[in-house]
């Protein structure tokens, strides 16, 4: 039976936004679309509302995101009723959407556990973040389904199931002519093709929603002829089917983000090529090579002055813009002595590979707290201001006043081949000659790292500052390119 099942099925869930560390996500709405796999056309589609065992879960920042209120899911099904609809779109075919991977798929086996029941299966499945990236280029910026809708001219992104499946389908449609016409005439065309569409090339979609259990069929268009941009990306679409594994392997977004921040700067070094390079310095991604120790553009907290902070938008790709937290208009990074450490190596969340994403937590003084205040006011105007919805985290916590504020501290990894490194310089320090001595380490294990970061361990620090926006989440990340570890 599974095999009969050619439909591509595209879908898409809105949820509740956690709150607290610990809480997860719960399905408010879900929405599918069953697609021709070698044409692109809309078979049969399918959405409903969802309402949640706890309506306490819905707060005003998961309102705020998708707009769906408490109101709106309080005469809906329950996730019991409709999972045998689910179910039965979903299992034996190949599943498709924007991020799904990572965050969609693991949702709808969640929330069939939650009521006893087996997931559906896919046959395989086609994350179109990963697809797109690797098939359009990184001509579309950060590559959200929002960033790509402004980038083709397709209005704004709702957050409601059936809409964001859609549009999801538009952009796929979009980039799929961009290809075809470039594979037309690749010497004239791929040259030129990083040009934005025109503000005047806009499409308006329809504001209409399916009402929840709604079920329409879309009739056979004419047919299309077998060099329409539609076939060349069916055809292609199928071969990017990612084979589903016990544990799909998620797309990593911090990846992606630093392979696009590479290219950026590769095109600000050909200065003369682009006339959008005459902006600001781009900052980066660290990447230390070994010896790497020219650390003077550091200031300590006491040499920057506060009205001297600014926040800036700079290019980052063709199309998108970066945040850069700036000090009499230079990229500000910060050098702070004795820190101690709170919390020593966390290394909870993993990257692509496996391998621990790690940081850890020091406390920080009030002329610290002072300068990152700072820069987070400013940051998040101007997220505010582009019209970001994202919850801002502050680089300060503050956990009540019998507590020490306290920021985080992150060390990167720098992959060269199979081999991977920290990417920050790490470094001794005798207490009685003063003496620095880098600590050369002869693999990547965090274990190690752990027992030289001990709490109570003093400090140095010299960071950098780095915004990031992603799945309603915003805040400045603070990177660090040398640790000096007192003895």
């Amino acid at each position: 039976m599974a095999e009969e099942r050619s439909e591509i099925a595209f879908f898409d869930v809105e949820t509740t936004i956690p709150l607290r560390q610990g809480q997860g996500f719960t399905i408010l709405e879900f929405g599918a679309i069953l697609v021709c796999p070698r044409k692109l056309v809309e078979l049969e589609n399918y959405s409903t509302l969802i309402c949640p065992r706890d309506m306490s879960l819905i707060s005003s920042k998961s309102e705020r995101c998708n707009g769906i209120t408490r109101a709106a899911v309080s005469v809906a099904p329950p996730f019991s009723l409709l999972a045998d609809k689910i179910f039965d779109i979903l299992n034996g075919r190949i599943w498709a959407g924007h991020n799904i991977t990572r965050f969609d798929c693991p949702r709808i086996r969640e929330a069939f556990a939650e009521i006893g029941r087996p997931p559906p299966e896919p046959k395989g499945i086609i994350d179109s973040l990963a697809l797109l990236t690797e098939r359009f280029g990184r001509r579309a910026g950060n590559m959200k389904m929002a960033t790509l809708a402004t980038y083709f001219g397709l209005g704004q992104q709702t957050h409601r199931s059936l809409d964001d499946v859609r549009m999801n389908l538009e952009v796929l449609k979009y980039c799929a002519t961009v290809l075809f016409l470039e594979s037309s005439l690749p010497d004239i065309l791929i040259r030129d093709s990083w040009v934005s569409p025109t503000t005047t090339a806009r499409r308006t979609r329809s504001g209409g929603r399916i009402s929840p259990m709604e079920m329409s069929y879309a009739p056979n268009p004419d047919p299309i002829s077998e060099n329409h941009p539609n076939q060349f990306l069916g055809e292609q679409i199928l071969n990017f089917v990612e084979p589903v594994r016990p544990e799909t392997e998620s797309f990593d977004m911090r990846r992606l983000s630093e392979d696009i921040m590479d290219d950026a700067i590769q095109e600000v070094d050909a200065a003369e090529k682009s006339p959008e390079t005459e902006s600001p310095e781009i900052s980066r991604p660290l990447t230390i090579s070994e010896g790497c120790s020219s650390l003077s553009g550091f200031l300590t907290p006491d040499n920057v002055s506060i009205p001297s902070i600014s926040a800036s938008l700079v290019p980052f790709y063709r199309g998108s813009q970066r945040i850069q937290i700036l000090h009499d208009n230079v990229v500000l990074k910060l050098h702070c002595s004795h820190l101690k450490v709170r919390f020593g190596i966390s290394g909870k969340f993993v990257d692509h590979a496996g391998r621990p994403r790690l940081n850890f937590v020091v406390d920080v003084p009030p002329n610290v707290c002072q300068v990152l205040d700072s820069c987070d006011n400013h940051a998040q105007s101007l997220f505010m201001e582009s019209g970001s919805t994202s919850d801002w985290k502050p680089m300060v916590a503050r956990k009540g006043y019998w507590s020490s504020p306290t920021i985080r501290l992150h060390i990167p990894t720098v992959v060269t081949g199979n081999v991977a490194k920290y990417g920050t310089e790490i470094f001794q320090k005798e207490a009685a000659s003063g003496a620095e001595e880098k600590v050369l380490f002869s693999e990547f294990d965090a274990a190690e790292l752990d027992r030289m970061f001990a709490a109570g361990t003093l400090i140095d620090a010299f960071f950098s500052l780095d915004p990031y926006d992603y799945q309603q989440s915003a805040g400045i990340r603070l990177v660090a390119e040398k640790l000096v570890i007192h003895s």
